[in-house]
C-alpha cells in the first residue's frame, strides 16, 4: 500500500511540473497598469580615445493590458570627433512617444510599435519624424529584462513631405539596454 501510495504521489507531482513551468513566466511578466523604465546606452571611439560618441535612451512607459504599452522615450547623443574641419563637440537629442505591441507571454517577449516624435540639435537638422520599431525583452527576474530594439525614423519638416520621406529620409537607430517593470 505504502509503494503505491509513493508512486501515486511521484506520478502527481511529476504532472503539475509542467502545469508550475507553464505558470512561472506570467510572475514574471507586467499586468495591466503597471509601467516600465528602461535604459540603453551605445558608444564608440578611435584607437587612441581622441575622437569618440557616446549616447543614452530612457524610455517610460505603461501597460493598457499585458501586451501593449504606451510611452515617452529620450535619446541624448554627444560626439567628439576630431579632424581637419571639426572642431567643436556635437550634441543632439531625439523626444518620442510610442506604442508596442507584445507577442507571447513568456520570458522573451518579441515587441512590434511606433513612434512620432522629433530630432534636434548640432550635426542635425531638426526635423519631426515617425517610426516603425520592433525588438525583443527577455525577463531574467521578475520585473526585469533585456532590451533589444530597433527603429526606423522617417525624417519630415512638414506633413507634405512626409509622403516621401519614408523611402528618402530615414535613419536607423538600435538600442541595447536593461529594464524595469513596476
Amino acid at each position: 500500500m505504502t509503494r503505491v501510495n509513493t508512486a501515486a504521489i511521484t506520478l502527481c507531482l511529476l504532472s503539475a511540473l509542467p502545469i508550475t513551468a507553464a505558470a512561472q513566466p506570467s510572475d514574471l511578466l507586467p499586468r495591466d497598469g503597471d509601467r516600465e523604465l528602461s535604459i540603453s546606452g551605445t558608444g564608440s571611439s578611435d584607437q587612441s580615445f581622441n575622437s569618440g560618441t557616446f549616447g543614452v535612451t530612457g524610455d517610460m512607459g505603461w501597460y493598457m493590458g499585458t501586451d501593449l504599452v504606451v510611452g515617452i522615450r529620450q535619446s541624448i547623443n554627444y560626439a567628439s570627433i576630431k579632424g581637419e574641419s571639426l572642431k567643436d563637440d556635437l550634441w543632439n537629442g531625439s523626444t518620442r512617444g510610442y506604442v508596442n505591441y507584445h507577442f507571447l507571454d513568456d520570458r522573451a517577449r518579441p515587441f512590434i510599435g511606433a513612434s512620432l516624435g522629433g530630432i534636434y540639435g548640432d550635426g542635425v537638422k531638426d526635423s519631426a519624424f515617425a517610426g516603425v520599431e520592433a525588438g525583443l525583452k527577455y525577463y531574467v527576474q521578475k520585473n526585469t529584462y533585456i532590451l533589444s530594439r530597433v527603429e526606423y525614423q522617417f525624417l519630415f519638416n512638414n506633413t507634405s513631405d512626409a509622403s516621401d520621406a519614408f523611402q528618402d529620409d530615414g535613419v536607423w537607430a538600435y538600442t541595447v539596454g536593461l529594464g524595469f517593470n513596476f
